[in-house]
């Protein structure tokens, strides 16, 4: 492998695809060059995709990556709840995956672990008209970028539009108030919602953080003092509890891949989930029916006034205990240039949302009206610890599912609301006291 050929087979591919999407690289910065080791090789793990096509297209750029450098690229997979355990072993034990997609703002519970990309992360900024900052931050301390930013994965709300009808409702409820009636109409009809109480590590958190900020509380305020314990969060929990009881049964052990099966299988007929659910549909010809009766929205505001959405996102993170740190920049860099994006973009069907601005213009975006809701995930998504500052203790307290927990127990009936929260509190405080 000669540098030459590979700087520029990653610069010709790069500059062809902003050209192919309207976007002009700014060249303001110089572009930093990485030469992977003599015999590099490297492993990444990455999670289990939900649309067929984002996998697909990762596989193939990652092929093009070892055709211009020589460098063979093992991925491997695991499911979405076994990402975080994998990571923080492969930290603490010095050795496993040389880069690994996390999520949310793992890489802040072990920011010593992990390589600076810092100098590749501001030339991907300045080229690309900036990051997005709720994805920035989970991968940045202070100026350092201790990860790589990699993609929000939006979440909506989705329905099957006859089924809303049937119940009553020609318009799908904007605030949190209507949206409970219907949920209430739906169950009464037979075809009720589902939302994960479970240790679901996309859908649950996306669920949990939504009831709460949606009606104003906070896990912790601006200083990082814990505040769950408010009137709010039991105005929160209250409403969880109405919901909860116009659920399907068993929605306190979902996981992230049970309300796709649910809804699929006819059992409910609203959830909140990502385009995943509407692809899968949509290329099986025995749910014809259903994919043409899906519909996708935002979740509706609640008292807080405006739109709080979590979004579940993901980061690239390079070990220090890489033998080939060269070449894993290299790869990196060459995953995120435009040509490569762009074609990773695509291929997940708005699954996978852009880190940085200028891919906001792919037509993805726009080829389908289900594909709306998600276009901005990596705009508007409120970062998990808010609002606080992101570092440990967030890491920390969404990793341990605390808000989850507080919500299941309150809803099922284990604990009262208050108790649940005083619970609640007790453990995130177990970190931010740290």
């Amino acid at each position: 492998m000669k540098i030459r050929r590979r700087d520029f087979l990653a610069a010709s591919a790069a500059v062809a695809g902003a050209a192919g999407f309207g976007i002009r690289p700014s060249l303001a910065q110089a572009e930093p060059t990485y030469t992977p080791e003599s015999g590099a090789s490297l492993r990444l793990l990455r999670w289990t995709p939900f649309v067929k096509g984002d996998e697909e297209a990762w596989l193939a750029n990652t092929k093009k990556f070892t055709e211009a450098t020589g460098v063979e690229v093992r991925i491997d997979k695991e499911s979405w709840e076994d990402i975080r355990p994998k990571a923080a072993v492969a930290a603490n034990v010095g050795s496993g995956p040389d880069l690994i997609m996390c999520w949310f703002d793992d890489a802040h519970q072990y920011p010593d672990k992990l390589v600076d990309l810092t100098e590749l992360g501001n030339y991907l900024g300045n080229k690309y008209e900036g990051w997005y900052d709720g994805v920035k931050g989970y991968a940045t301390r202070g100026d350092t970028f201790i990860a790589m930013p990699l993609t929000a994965i939006g979440n909506a709300v989705v329905y099957r539009d006859s089924h809303v009808k049937a119940a009553g409702f020609n318009e799908f409820p904007k605030d949190t108030a209507g949206f409970l009636e219907l949920c209430k109409a739906m169950k009464a009809k037979g075809t009720p919602a589902g939302f994960p109480h479970g240790k679901a590590v996309g859908d649950g958190n996306n669920y949990a953080h939504w009831l709460l900020w949606s009606h104003n509380g906070m896990m912790v305020d601006e200083s990082g003092k814990v505040t769950i314990n408010s009137p709010e969060t039991l105005a929160s929990i209250n409403y969880a509890k109405e919901l909860y009881a116009t659920f399907i049964p068993g929605t306190e052990s979902w996981q992230d891949v049970n309300n796709n099966r649910a809804f699929l299988a006819g059992q409910v007929s609203l959830i909140a989930n990502g385009v995943s659910v509407y692809y899968t549909a949509k290329n099986d010809p025995k749910l014809a029916e259903i994919a043409k009766d899906i519909r996708t929205t935002n979740f509706p505001i609640g008292p807080v006034g405006k739109s709080v959405e979590l979004c579940q996102t993901s980061s690239l993170l390079l070990f220090k205990h890489s033998k080939y740190p060269e070449a894993a920049k290299a790869y990196i860099k060459f995953m995120m240039e435009a040509d490569q994006m762009n074609a990773w973009i695509q291929g997940s069907s708005a699954y996978c949302c852009q880190p940085l601005k200028a891919f906001a213009k792919n037509p993805i975006w726009t080829a389908d009206p289900v594909h709306a809701p998600y276009a901005r995930a990596s705009e508007k998504l409120r970062p998990n610890g808010y609002a606080g500052p992101l570092g440990y203790a967030s890491a920390a307290t969404m990793a341990d599912y605390v808000l989850v927990d507080m919500y299941a127990a309150a809803v099922t009936g284990q604990m009262s609301p208050e108790d649940a929260m005083k619970e609640a509190e007790r453990r995130a405080n177990r970190y931010y006291r740290v």
